[in-house]
């Protein structure tokens, strides 16, 4: 079992910075690839970013490619989310999970609470 809990979300104005973490605890954080994923109001869940265990491979979903960067501290069971000149259009509940596997589409076996993220115009 992995537990993650998110934090850093919070109210931000369009083109500012935020940065989200995901604490893990449980079984080895470095044994899973870990993303995070977003959902809006009345929107499906889609994928944000992923990075895999060790951190040397990480992608990004087309809506937040340059803006947005992953990465992971496994010494402090902790990954990130780096956001950059948000948009309004970036307000959703952000996730992050964990999986075995690398990749968007892949299935993640646990998952965080999630944390509020919105952007003001």
């Amino acid at each position: 079992q992995v537990q993650l809990v998110e934090s850093g979300g919070g109210l931000v104005q369009a083109g500012g910075s935020l940065r989200l973490s995901c604490a893990a605890s449980g079984r080895t954080f470095s044994s899973y690839a870990m993303g995070w994923f977003r959902q809006a109001p009345g929107k499906e869940r889609e994928f944000v970013a992923v990075i895999s265990w060790s951190g040397g491979r990480s992608y990004y979903a087309d809506s937040v490619k340059g803006r947005f960067t992953i990465s992971r501290d496994n010494a402090k069971n902790t990954g990130y989310l780096q956001m950059n000149s948000v948009k309004p259009e970036d307000t959703a509940v952000y996730y992050c999970a964990a999986s075995v596997h690398y990749g968007s589409a892949v299935r993640y076996d646990y998952w965080g609470q999630g944390t509020q993220v919105t952007v003001s115009s």
